[in-house]
């Protein structure tokens, strides 16, 4: 066994690419990823925060705040995914009224 930790994940293919970013605590943003680390210490450049309602702070608001080059510490990362290619859908366990359906 090799005392080199290798990560999950393979992020040299979104090195210079749009990276959307969930933290823990709540917080979002994206950026584009200019270098990481293995213990997942991201480097990203023109981060835009995603606000947080206030009566709401699950829902992300509409308000953001540029941060520009920002370093988001491994151990506070919780999700990694390209802005590219992916699209929000609508929740499928929602009725339209807004409450969540039963199923069995």
């Amino acid at each position: 066994m090799s005392g080199r930790k290798e990560t999950v994940l393979d992020l040299a293919k979104f090195v210079d690419k749009g990276v959307q970013v969930k933290l823990t605590g709540g917080r979002q943003v994206t950026g584009t990823l200019k270098g990481y680390d293995q213990l997942l210490n991201l480097v990203l450049d023109e981060a835009i925060e995603f606000e947080r309602e206030q009566d709401d702070p699950l829902k992300l608001s509409t308000k953001t705040r540029q941060l520009g080059l920002i370093v988001c510490r491994g151990t506070a990362v919780m999700l990694v995914s390209p802005t590219e290619g992916t699209e929000e859908i609508k929740n499928p366990f929602q009725e339209a009224d807004g409450e969540q359906t039963a199923h069995s």
